[in-house]
C-alpha cells in the first residue's frame, strides 16, 4: 500500500491537480444547485400569483373577500407553510403574474429580489427596459436599484423617436453607435459637491476620486485612460480633462469639463482634440473618437449653430449634483414624445 506524507502531498503536481479538479466540480455543483433553487422559487411565486389572480376573477369573490384576501392568505399560509408568505410578498406575487402573464419571457438570471424591484415599476416601457438591462448586464439588485433611482431609462430615452424608445424598452440599451452612449444629463450626486460652482480642477479631482461610480454613471463599456491627457500639436501642448476608451464601440472618448455654460470656443477646442486622437492616436481597428463637453449649463440654440456641419461624434451634455425628479423626467419625456 502506498502512503503519502504531508510533504509529498503538497509537492505532487498530479495530486494537487486532482484537488483543484474536485474543488472546481463541487463549486460548480453548488452554483448549479443555487441557480436551480432560485429558478424554482421564482416560478413557484409566479404560479402563486397566478392562482391568486384567477381566484379573484371568479364571480363575486372580490365582493366577498375585498382587501382582506391577502391578509387572510398570509395568516393561513404562514401557519401551514412557515415564512415567505407575508401580505407584501403575496402582493408582489400577484403583481408579478399580472405584469408578466407569460413566465417563459423571464430570464433564469433573475432572483426574487430582482423581480420585486422590477414589478414595482408602473410604466410598462420602463419596466421592460430594466428587465432587459438586468438580464443583459447581469446587474446585481443594488445596481438595478441604483439605476432606477437615477432614472436611467428616461435619461436614455430623452431625445429619441417613438420607435427608438420602444426598441430601448424591448431590448435594453444596445450600443451600436456613438449616440447610444450619450445622456442628455449626467447625475453627479455621489460627489457631494454643493450647488455653487466649484473650480474645474476640483470637479475633476472629485470625479477621479469617485471614478468607479462615475464609470457607472457614464454607462457600460467605458475604460479609464487618463486625466489631463497631453496633446501636442505643432509644438503647442493641450490637455484633455478626461480620456476613456469605449471597449464596445472601439474608440477613444474625450470628456471636457465646464463649470458654467458651454461656449463656442469649447466646441472648437473639442474638435481639435478629436482631430488629434483620430490622426495621431488611433490604431488599426479603432473607430473615430467621441467628444463629450460636460457643462453645468447648455444654450441649445448656440450649440446648434456652433456645431452646424461639424463632427457628428461631438456631443454637449449637462451635469447636475442632485438626483433627478423622476416624475419631472417622465413629464419631459412624454412631452417630447407628443412632439415627435
Amino acid at each position: 500500500m502506498i502512503t503519502m506524507n504531508k510533504t509529498e502531498k503538497h509537492t505532487d503536481k498530479n495530486y494537487n491537480s486532482l484537488i483543484r479538479q474536485i474543488s472546481s466540480l463541487v463549486a460548480d455543483s453548488k452554483k448549479s444547485v443555487a441557480v436551480a433553487i432560485n429558478n424554482a422559487l421564482v416560478e413557484t411565486y409566479w404560479n402563486i400569483g397566478k392562482y391568486i389572480v384567477e381566484f379573484e376573477q371568479q364571480g363575486n369573490v372580490r365582493a366577498k373577500y375585498g382587501d382582506s384576501l391577502l391578509v387572510n392568505l398570509s395568516k393561513d399560509l404562514t401557519a401551514s407553510l412557515g415564512k415567505g408568505f407575508s401580505k407584501s410578498n403575496l402582493f408582489y406575487m400577484r403583481l408579478f403574474y399580472s405584469h408578466f402573464p407569460i413566465f417563459q419571457t423571464l430570464s433564469g438570471k433573475l432572483s426574487w429580489s430582482h423581480i420585486i424591484e422590477i414589478v414595482n415599476i408602473d410604466n410598462e416601457l420602463e419596466r421592460n427596459f430594466y428587465l432587459a438591462e438586468t438580464t443583459n448586464e447581469n446587474w446585481s439588485v443594488r445596481t438595478l436599484r441604483h439605476q432606477k433611482e437615477r432614472g436611467l431609462f428616461m435619461q436614455l430615452a430623452l431625445g429619441k423617436s417613438k420607435k427608438q424608445i420602444l426598441a430601448l424598452a424591448k431590448s435594453g440599451n444596445r450600443i451600436e453607435k456613438p449616440e447610444d452612449i450619450i445622456k442628455d444629463t449626467y447625475t453627479l450626486d455621489f460627489l457631494n459637491i454643493p450647488e455653487f460652482h466649484p473650480a474645474e480642477s476640483d470637479l475633476e479631482d472629485a470625479l477621479i476620486n469617485n471614478i468607479e461610480t462615475f464609470l457607472l454613471e457614464l454607462g457600460k463599456g467605458f475604460a479609464f485612460v487618463g486625466r489631463q491627457y497631453r496633446l501636442t500639436v505643432n509644438n503647442t501642448n493641450y490637455y484633455a480633462d478626461l480620456v476613456f476608451y469605449h471597449i464596445i464601440l472601439k474608440c477613444y472618448v474625450v470628456i471636457d469639463l465646464k463649470i458654467g455654460k458651454v461656449k463656442q470656443e469649447d466646441i472648437g477646442q473639442m474638435n481639435l482634440y478629436l482631430g488629434y486622437f483620430a490622426i495621431d492616436k488611433n490604431n488599426d481597428g479603432d473607430n473615430p473618437p467621441i467628444g463629450i463637453i460636460l457643462a453645468k449649463e447648455k444654450d441649445e440654440v448656440m450649440v446648434q449653430y456652433a456645431m452646424y456641419g461639424n463632427n457628428n461624434n461631438l456631443f454637449v451634455s449637462k451635469y447636475r449634483f442632485y438626483l433627478p425628479d423622476l416624475d419631472e423626467l417622465r413629464t419631459v419625456l412624454e412631452n417630447e414624445r407628443k412632439m415627435l
